[in-house]
């Protein structure tokens, strides 16, 4: 009653084409070959796999038990094969990953460029998105987000951190110059507080309130402050620039603002306090044997962000 490689293939190429006639093109054989083997098989197994007419062909019982398994098996196979090929040469390949617009543009571009010049032979295609894809049906190996995957079984997914990033106060110089530096949380309802409404989030009220949850850095108390200001957008870029212009208080992250923050054109505001759950993630479908090109990859990205290189100098040596 033994099934090798062969059977499984067999029986998986049926049941996605529907037919035996769509098998045997895809295999590359005559119809009545594909036939006889399953035939065979389904002789050798003593159950009938595929229920045949005419007309029609439809999976049994017993047949959806066999493909169920069939896929984690070949899978497998392809698994192994790949890890095999790899310890022999370079790392080959394709890796295809997907990022936030931002943060992919900014960060992670320059280092999926710095790993695959190390690796000639690898490719890496990065699809840049702000919803996160359906991974495993899209055929992603994985995403860097930012932030972890929720509402998600926890058991169908692994995750991984990848770099520690905050979101912190900011505002230009210009703008705290005629509006004063907020001294206290409380202040903050007398400042114009520039809002990202990132993807569907609910507007609270109406379109100038938002609530900003902050952590302070010393006790770790967190602090519910609701805000508001004549500016919003789904754009983080574009609230950035509002802020640079000097039109209010923003709440970013760190990657995105950390050379203006060096250089003077924005200045923290309460620095003791800050939104954390900003961290960046490794994302992906769970599956039995993770492809050694992605191991290293994302142990690269890893290393690459340890350091959060976005960050100021001054606030690094803090």
């Amino acid at each position: 009653m033994a099934m090798d490689r062969a059977d499984l293939e067999l029986v998986m190429h049926i049941r996605e084409h529907g037919s035996l006639a769509g098998a045997a093109g895809a295999l590359g054989v005559v119809p009545s070959v594909v036939t006889k083997r399953l035939g065979a098989l389904e002789a050798r197994l003593g159950q009938r796999l595929f229920e045949r007419t005419t007309r029609r062909l439809s999976v049994t019982t017993e047949g959806e038990a066999v493909c169920l398994h069939a896929r984690a098996l070949l899978d497998g196979f392809a698994a192994l094969e790949s890890e095999l090929g790899e310890r022999q040469n370079d790392l080959s390949g394709t890796v295809r990953l997907a990022a936030t617009f931002g943060f992919g543009r900014r960060w992670l571009g320059p280092a999926l460029a710095a790993f695959q010049q190390n690796h000639p032979a690898l490719q890496i295609d990065l699809q840049l998105s702000e919803q996160l894809p359906d991974l495993g049906a899209e055929g992603y190996d994985g995403a860097i987000w930012l932030w972890a995957v929720q509402e998600r079984r926890a058991a169908d997914w692994v995750t991984r951190r990848v770099a520690r990033n905050q979101r912190v106060l900011v505002a230009s110089p210009d703008y705290l110059a005629r509006r004063g530096m907020p001294a206290s949380l409380d202040a903050l309802a007398e400042h114009a507080c520039l809002v990202v409404r990132e993807n569907t989030e609910a507007v609270r009220g109406n379109a100038r309130d938002a609530l900003w949850t902050l952590r302070h850095a010393r006790d770790g108390s967190t602090v519910h402050v609701p805000v508001r200001g004549p500016l919003s957008s789904n754009s983080g870029e574009m609230v950035r620039d509002w802020c640079l212009a000097g039109r209010g208080v923003m709440l970013r992250s760190l990657w995105d603002i950390g050379p203006q923050l060096a250089s003077g054109e924005l200045v923290r505001v309460l620095p003791q306090y800050a939104m954390t759950d900003a961290d960046i993630h490794w994302v992906a479908p769970w599956r039995p044997k993770t492809p050694r090109r992605v191991r290293l990859l994302v142990d690269f990205l890893a290393e690459a962000f340890r350091g959060e290189p976005w960050k100021p100098s001054a606030a690094k040596a803090r």
